[in-house]
């Protein structure tokens, strides 16, 4: 069945199908808005102005829209949420990465020093009667394109010291891991692993020869998020003290080997081969590493 009407606009003649009665929408001829009439009043209209229709389409498209609008940020929600451990993760290895190359740049420097010297350098200076003065980190600086800020440090005075506390506070991005969330730009986050029968015991004159367990077997420095406020304090690793200290990285701490390898290894490992890993000469067994 259809209805015919006309536009009570322009007088337009229309015909459509009775399922369309009581629907607004513009006119084909004036584009003015007309409500189709019941099939009933056949080419008159109802009675009344035609805002409720009208404002009913409008409220279905407002409630299309606002749902359209609350699923798209429903569904940018749920990818943020899968996506986020991806990204952390992405940046944590990018992190890891830095600190690894910084690690390896630290043992880099102590083979050249010890090419130099014949040895491995002190991991801490003292004065004639034993007491420290800065740490070993300073004496590696010519061999970490330091030189400059190697020469200005006074080598017979401490680190914090009128003559070197400015020095001392020069941030050395070398020194950081950005893993690290402290704020102090003159920290390190690397130390030398000191202690009776490690590589950097006291003031002896150790040589990469005198290293028996194997310069791949023994670590020399370790990564830390509890290192000292300066990279010229005198701060270090004892060995003796407990195991391997905690880094800031997920899984375990980051370490530099005698031979210049750098390596994540496992919280577990850390606790169970501490001194295997730390003696230069003990012949400790490894247990699963």
């Amino acid at each position: 069945m259809s209805i015919s009407f006309s536009c009570p606009h322009c007088g337009k003649q229309t015909v459509v199908a009775d399922q369309f009665a009581g629907q607004t929408g513009p006119c084909s001829g004036c584009n003015k808005p007309i409500t189709i009439p019941m099939a009933s009043t056949m080419g008159g209209f109802p009675p009344g102005p035609p805002a409720r229709s009208s404002g009913g389409g409008a409220m279905i498209w407002v409630a299309i829209l606002v749902g359209a609008g609350f699923g798209g940020i429903v569904c940018c929600g749920i990818l943020t949420a899968l996506l986020l451990p991806a990204v952390q993760a992405s940046r944590e290895a990018a992190r890891r990465m830095q600190s690894s190359n910084n690690l390896k740049q630290i043992a880099i420097a102590m083979h050249n020093y010890h090419d130099t010297f014949g040895q491995l350098p002190p991991a801490v200076v003292t004065d004639a009667n034993g007491t420290p003065l800065y740490s070993g980190r300073v004496l590696l600086l010519p061999f970490m394109e330091q030189k400059a800020l190697y020469d200005q440090f006074d080598k017979d005075k401490a680190w914090n010291s009128p003559e070197n506390m400015a020095i001392s506070q020069t941030s050395l991005k070398e020194f950081l891991d950005p893993s690290n969330p402290d704020n102090n730009p003159s920290r390190s986050d690397y130390v030398f692993v000191t202690g009776p029968g490690t590589a950097f015991e006291g003031n002896k004159s150790i040589r990469l020869a005198d290293v028996t367990d194997g310069t791949s077997n023994t670590i020399g420095f370790v990564e830390t998020k509890s290192g000292p406020s300066s990279w010229a304090e005198p701060v270090e690793y004892d060995a003796s003290a407990g195991p391997i200290v905690k880094g800031s990285h997920p899984g375990g701490p980051l370490v530099a080997f005698l031979d210049g390898s750098v390596q994540l290894i496992t919280t577990q490992s850390a606790q169970q081969n501490s001194k295997a890993l730390t003696s230069r000469s003990g012949g400790e067994a490894l247990s699963g590493f």
